[in-house]
């Protein structure tokens, strides 16, 4: 609507506003749009079913029980009796080299073992437990040097605050 004011013609206040809120929607729709195209700009949501992804094989290694020089290549572990049950029961939760480098004697594996029977929700190993526990011990023994030196001759100074 026009309204007359002092033989001017001026639109009225209503059709003003609401083409105010017409231009704002038509922006926010437009600001939209274009955010959701800066996300998705294949559109994926407004195509079929099908995948835009090509499915490729991954070449997977045949030999995983290749064995060369004596040490297991997959895992790292000797090849000696006790080996196979040490892979099907200790790289099922956590690397084949964390255990090679727990150097531990048979009392302090089979502590271990139950820690993580009680705690870890380790299986019952039933017999291989001892296989195990005699390929680790044979095959990593404990070492009598721990992980570093004792530190020694260290001069000690008070931190100032």
């Amino acid at each position: 609507m026009i309204e007359q004011n002092n033989g001017e013609l001026k639109p009225s206040f209503k059709n003003r506003n609401r083409k105010i809120i017409l231009a704002s929607a038509v922006a926010i729709i437009g600001v939209i749009a274009l955010i959701y195209f800066m996300v998705d700009p294949s559109l994926s949501a407004f195509k079929g079913d099908e995948p835009d992804t090509e499915i490729v094989d991954i070449p997977v290694e045949d030999d995983f029980d290749k064995i060369e020089n004596g040490i297991h290549l997959q895992t790292g572990f000797v090849d000696a009796p006790g080996m196979t049950e040490t892979i099907q029961n200790c790289t099922n939760c956590h690397s084949s080299k964390l255990v090679i480098q727990n150097r531990m004697n048979a009392e302090r594996w089979k502590s271990t073992i139950k820690w993580m029977q009680e705690t870890q929700n380790l299986w019952d190993l039933g017999e291989n437990e001892e296989v195990i526990i005699n390929y680790l011990v044979t095959n990593y023994p404990s070492k009598k040097k721990g992980r570093r030196e004792v530190l020694t001759d260290i001069e000690w100074y008070q931190l100032e605050e």
